[in-house]
């Protein structure tokens, strides 16, 4: 697959890094008492480029397909499923919606290969490849040529995008199946490790539906590249959501990675350019199986573990407050300096 990256700068080793923590060690509180905010100020910054960061108007991009494997009873729900949930996205319904909307976050919904017909609305863009992905159980997924426009239609999204910062939010019905792939194809892991419940199988049909998996992940064994992996086992929502990581990652966006199913999307990232991990902040570590894997795998930390298994970019939404007030302490907190207050005594 004939596909070339331009070489992400390395954003760690730097005179600002340097400049963020004095700034950050200089505010008025004892040295690292702020914990995992002062870890995630300094690294907005280092995205930003600044010693003040300061994030605006933040899109989150809810991309949404379907699989031809859920034919093989891979998911509890239908895949019909998935064109009525962009509905409910649409209407402002969903979980995401909601608190999407709490927090000021432009929403974009993102047909990527829904099988159904939207009408076109507000807030709707239509980047459909195909009515769906291949049966993976039978052949790949998708074509070299249909995974490198996916590709190129999340990087051609994000170009168009006002703002800092990208939050990454997905729907389609079979995809927890597609993440378990690419996590044990990438990783090394067998797939029973990478393998969950999904949108609420039981444990006997979670062993059905890892038993399938395997299956797949053995008719391409010959898929062991970030690229063929992803063409194999899919999906559009996940390629798409892929190009949209590189190309925020290019324009120093801060990335805001939701749970499995965008961590995937990370994961064949990271192989094609480990930098890109750089500009990545983890919103949550999800309740379905293959995440804390996945994230071990990637030396993430996520920022919350509150038992979510939603997707739809929820977690990522619900973290947003927490990279504001980040960007408010680097900002507006006074340092011992300027508010008069004696540092620590030395000794």
């Amino acid at each position: 697959m004939n596909f070339t990256l331009a070489p992400l700068a390395d954003i760690s080793k730097s005179t600002l890094t340097q400049a963020l923590q004095h700034k950050i060690d200089k505010k008025t509180k004892p040295l690292g008492s702020l914990g995992r905010l002062e870890s995630l100020a300094l690294q907005l910054g280092q995205i930003l480029n600044t010693e003040s960061p300061e994030l605006h108007t933040p899109q989150m991009l809810v991309c949404a397909g379907d699989h031809g494997l859920t034919a093989r009873g891979v998911s509890a729900y239908p895949s019909d499923v998935t064109w009525q949930m962009v509905e409910n996205f649409l209407a402002g319904g969903a979980c995401v919606s909601v608190i999407a909307r709490q927090h000021g976050i432009a929403l974009t919904v993102v047909d990527c290969g829904v099988r159904h017909d939207f009408a076109p609305r507000a807030g709707l863009v239509n980047l459909k490849i195909a009515p769906g992905t291949a049966d993976s159980f039978s052949g790949p997924a998708m074509t070299d040529d249909q995974c490198q426009q996916a590709i190129k239609n999340g990087q051609e999204l994000v170009k168009k995008l006002p703002g800092n910062a990208v939050l990454l939010g997905e729907m389609g019905i079979g995809n927890t199946s597609a993440a378990s792939m690419l996590l044990a194809r990438l990783s090394g892991q067998d797939i029973a490790l990478c393998t969950g419940a999904g949108t609420g199988l039981d444990a006997a049909a979670v062993e059905r539906k890892t038993a399938v998996l395997r299956e797949v992940l053995q008719r391409h064994a010959d898929a062991t590249q970030p690229l063929q992996a992803l063409a194999a086992f899919g999906g559009f929502e996940i390629a798409t959501l892929l190009g949209a990581v590189l190309q925020a990652a290019q324009e120093r966006r801060v990335i805001v990675v939701d749970g499995f199913i965008a961590s995937s999307a990370v994961l064949v990232a990271h192989a094609l350019q480990p930098q890109v991990l750089q500009r990545c902040v983890f919103a949550h570590r999800s309740g379905e199986l293959g995440h804390a894997l996945m994230l071990q795998h990637l030396g993430a930390q996520p920022l919350l573990d509150l038992g979510l298994r939603l997707g739809e970019g929820s977690g990522a939404a619900l973290a947003w407050p927490l990279l504001e007030s980040a960007c408010r302490m680097l900002r507006e907190m006074a340092s011992f300096e300027s508010a008069g207050v004696s540092e620590k005594s030395a000794g």
